[in-house]
């Protein structure tokens, strides 16, 4: 007992001086650990005050398509390239810090509504003429109006005693320089012609799908997309360090410290010896199996195009009387078309998904309100951050890729009567119309 308020009698000045210390100076420990969160909440307050302009204010247009179109998914690929154009990052940290400036995003929605198909585009009003160029330049058939928001004319507060919704966003399950399944890879053999291939629309299923709905359902699909350069996003070193382990290459022979040499000299009384690079007869690639170099392949591909970040998000919302609870399958079963067991695939992301895990305590509660997180989000198109990004909540995907889920179908690949087409085709009126002064 004395040998121990020995210890305490010398130990407590130290503890003193130490609780002292805390009381008069713990607030300079909180703003280094809170720097991130409070920066991002800072960036996000200024971002949406810059973006809500009246001049980037949101609009929503609806593309409406010919029968008679005929353009290729590759055509769509060369409007996201157009897209892509509208990349216009804050110039230095003062045009974020007090302009707020962000990278404006473009959403691409496909909508079913009371069995109906349809192609929205909601965009920020600057950027507007940016995009109909895009599209006319690939599809001068197509017709683009200015719509109100679709989303909007169901009542705001669903889950109600009348509506119902089932929704979710979806994450890639491997890392997102791997790509999924594009259009290039869909065909079908021909049973008239074993040899020939018939390339088939990855639409065609989901519209058939929306044909067989019924009034009071509705199937919304997002892609809220924003263009990226490797300056915010380096997937392209990225995907260059994944195909380097891929091949196994050799990795650069690092160099020592003179300090570590100096130690190893001081306790062992030898010279380091130089590191060696191991003799390889064969250059890696030869090495490679076929199905590796198919992902060594579409990796480089990948990195190679440009590149958008963003969230896709499925909600299918009904009436109750004719709610089924089956559509959640919908939206699932359409994105499981671009999966791929060797390179990548999309799947529910379980955190934002209208179903609540065990423990069931508040249930009811939770999932009404996880409901209304979803349908939120939808409306203003925003990430699912809660209220901070967490992994998985957004995704990089190349035109490729966007072009493969957002296309403008012809009408042998989705022949479906619901789609509705526009009639005629437009065109420039004749040169030799006389006109008023």
């Amino acid at each position: 007992m004395l040998e121990t308020a020995l210890v305490i009698e010398k130990v407590l000045p130290y503890f003193l001086i130490f609780k002292a210390l805390i009381i008069q100076f713990w607030w300079i420990v909180p703003p280094f650990l809170l720097y991130d969160r409070m920066k991002f909440l800072f960036l996000l307050h200024m971002g949406i005050s810059w973006a809500g302009d009246k001049v980037r204010d949101p609009v929503v247009l609806e593309i409406k398509i010919p029968h008679n179109l005929t353009r290729p998914i590759r055509a769509m690929e060369n409007v996201m390239n157009s897209i892509w154009g509208s990349y216009d990052p804050p110039k230095d940290w003062r045009a974020s810090y007090f302009e707020g400036k962000i990278i404006l995003s473009t959403s691409f929605e496909i909508v079913g509504i009371d069995g109906v198909p349809h192609f929205f585009v909601r965009i920020p009003k600057s950027n507007r003429k940016l995009i109909e160029s895009a599209i006319y330049s690939q599809y001068p058939e197509v017709e683009i109006i200015e719509v109100p928001d679709y989303t909007k004319q169901i009542p705001m507060d669903v889950p109600n005693n009348e509506w119902d919704l089932w929704g979710t966003d979806f994450e890639l399950v491997k890392p997102d320089i791997y790509p999924i399944k594009t259009y290039e890879q869909f065909f079908e053999e021909r049973p008239d012609s074993p040899t020939e291939e018939k390339r088939i629309d990855p639409l065609s299923s989901l519209f058939e799908t929306i044909s067989r709905m019924n009034k009071g359902e509705q199937l919304w699909i997002q892609l809220t997309m924003w263009p990226i350069s490797p300056k915010e996003n380096d997937y392209v070193g990225r995907g260059k360090e994944e195909v380097g382990k891929l091949v196994s290459r050799p990795e650069k022979l690092k160099q020592r410290s003179i300090i570590s040499d100096f130690f190893t000299v001081l306790f062992t009384g030898k010279m380091p010896e130089p590191p060696q690079e191991k003799e390889n007869f064969l250059p890696p690639e030869m090495k490679l199996t076929p199905g590796e170099r198919d992902i060594v392949g579409a990796i480089e591909k990948k990195i190679s195009k440009p590149c958008f970040q963003g969230f896709i998000r499925y909600i299918y919302v009904a009436k109750r009387d004719v709610f089924f609870g089956g559509a959640k399958g919908f939206g699932v079963s359409f994105f499981s078309q671009f999966a791929t067991q060797n390179l990548n695939n999309l799947k529910p992301w379980g955190e934002v998904t209208t179903k609540i895990q065990s423990p069931d305590i508040f249930s009811a509660r939770r999932l009404y309100l996880r409901k209304r997180n979803i349908i939120d989000n939808y409306r203003t198109r925003s990430p699912s951050f809660d209220p901070y990004p967490k992994e998985g909540a957004i995704i990089t995907m190349s035109i490729e890729e966007l072009a493969t889920i957002f296309h403008f179908p012809g009408e042998d690949a989705v022949p479906t009567t619901s789609l509705e087409r526009v009639q005629m085709k437009r065109g420039a009126p004749p040169t030799t119309l006389p006109v008023e002064d």
